[in-house]
């Protein structure tokens, strides 16, 4: 039987940016698994039915993720898109590929934050060898559709076919036409959504493709701002009662928007006689955007490296390899998918390139394997400037400081660089990190902080200690008070 996993890639028949070498006639009749990867943008934990959201509506995910195997402890490397990207295709930790933060520059007022950050690098070194590029030289087709968000053109590190994917980070103008200067986005109707446009133009890629091997990463842009839904979802969801956990119209239509294409593109493999040969994969890069939705019981969202920023929902199916209706609560990470892949389309890892994850083939296969003895980390050397919401991060002004994290078991410790402060959590008893065991537990928050402070060291990660000049701890403190202030009275005027 040949199999195929399916990463979803966007394919526009002869256009200049999307030419590319074809595959010899001895490569495209290798039997080798397809790829459908599905990534989404600022899509949270409890986004989805099959997480728990009781507002959106997912029923094409949900049922997939039912014929699969949904890892309930998945993880970004990061909690905001290009690094948590960057971690993605690259294998590795952010220390390694130096991507810390949508861009190099500072984030929030120049007089807040006592610490110079790690300004890095904004694009992914040529010279990494992501997993595209290595199932890419094993004989596949492969392709990007959406965003990309790690350089100009994401054709060198391993893509033939390039739809709408550049170094920017949200949707050209919008999700409606025009998009200037978009790849494959030249020509639109008006009305156009483009999460539909992505969606067919995966159709299209799927059925070119059905007798060759071929990769599809299709990284839709939605859910990321700015906020815009099909204006017939937008006034359904305006007519539906509120949840309890979610509420927000336009976001609810973006997300049906998604599953709908979903939908799509299942059919598509059943009507071409694919689905049972082909692996889905289903991700986010991130946790959800904090002023549209929540990830509660998780604490904290985009930008935060508490739960709610980092945890993310995951899902593969595999029909007749990897069981229907199972789950697995190991903690995995976005970079344990370059191995993984490798793994699943039989492409080598790269010799000269340390890979950070592990393949998660033994978990999927149903064998008794367990990951929880290995330690997890996060490093952010930089600063993130806070929403409007400041419910469920640590302090009003930065929805992160710079900081480094680690989760070892059932335990996560946060170190912050500013002050030396550091919070320990058992997550088996206190998922939503209420309480900080740092002084009850000494012992164990040593454990992990010594385990921390060695992981840094083996990769070399930059640790910020220079001093801000243009810091000013009165107006820091002004602008704190200002804001809490403001907040009292909202809650009071809401009673």
């Amino acid at each position: 039987m040949r199999v195929f996993f399916v990463i979803l890639v966007t394919l526009l028949p002869m256009h200049p940016f999307c030419q590319s070498t074809e595959l010899s006639d001895d490569q495209s009749k290798i039997e080798k698994p397809n790829i459908l990867f599905i990534f989404l943008d600022d899509f949270g934990w409890r986004d989805c039915g099959f997480m728990g959201s009781d507002f959106y509506e997912t029923p094409h995910l949900d049922q997939l993720a039912g014929e699969g195997m949904i890892f309930t402890n998945a993880y970004s490397a990061s909690a905001n898109c290009a690094p948590a990207r960057a971690s993605l295709l690259s294998g590795q930790y952010s220390p390694r590929h130096q991507i810390y933060n949508v861009g190099t520059s500072r984030r929030g007022e120049p007089q807040f934050g006592k610490l110079m950050h790690v300004p890095g690098t904004d694009t992914l070194d040529r010279g990494i060898k992501t997993w595209a590029k290595q199932i890419q030289q094993n004989g596949y087709r492969t392709a990007i559709m959406g965003k990309w968000h790690l350089s100009q053109d994401p054709r060198p590190y391993g893509f033939h076919i390039n739809i709408a994917g550049s170094h920017s980070g949200s949707p050209p103008r919008g999700y409606f036409p025009p998009h200037p200067n978009v790849p494959g986005l030249d020509s639109a109707a008006k009305d156009e959504y483009l999460t539909d446009r992505l969606t067919q133009e995966a159709v299209t890629f799927i059925e070119e493709n059905s007798s060759r091997p071929w990769l599809l990463y299709l990284s839709h842009f939605a859910v990321h701002t700015p906020l815009q839904g099909r204006p017939d979802l937008v006034e359904k969801y305006n007519h539906k009662p509120k949840g309890s956990l979610h509420d927000h119209a336009v976001m609810a239509a973006m997300i049906e928007s998604v599953d709908q294409g979903i939908g799509k593109l299942i059919e598509t493999l059943d009507r071409t006689q694919q689905r049972n040969n082909t692996v889905v994969i289903f991700s986010s890069d991130n946790g959800g955007y904090g002023p549209a939705t929540s990830m509660h019981p998780l604490k904290g969202y985009k930008g935060t490296y508490y739960e709610g920023g980092i945890r993310e929902p995951l899902f593969f199916t595999w029909p007749g390899i990897i069981k229907s209706g199972t789950s697995n609560s190991s903690p995995v990470i976005n970079i344990d998918l370059y191995p993984t892949l490798c793994e699943i389309t039989g492409s080598p890892m790269p010799s000269d390139q340390v890979l950070d994850g592990v393949s998660l083939m033994p978990l999927l296969r149903g064998e008794k394997h367990q990951l929880s003895d290995r330690a997890l980390y996060w490093h952010f050397p930089a600063y993130l400037q806070s929403y409007q919401r400041i419910d469920e991060q640590r302090d009003p002004l930065f929805r992160s400081r710079p900081c480094s994290i680690i989760r070892y078991g059932q335990w996560k410790l946060h170190e912050y660089f500013e002050d030396g402060a550091l919070e320990l959590y058992d997550l088996s008893k206190d998922v939503g990190e209420t309480t900080n065991l740092s002084q009850t537990n000494p012992k164990k928050a040593e454990e992990l902080h010594q385990m921390l402070i060695r992981w840094r060291a083996s990769i070399n990660a930059p640790i910020p200690a220079t001093p801000n000049p243009h810091f000013s701890a009165q107006a820091e403190a002004e602008a704190i008070a200002k804001i809490k202030s403001k907040k009292k009275k909202r809650v009071k005027s809401s009673k």
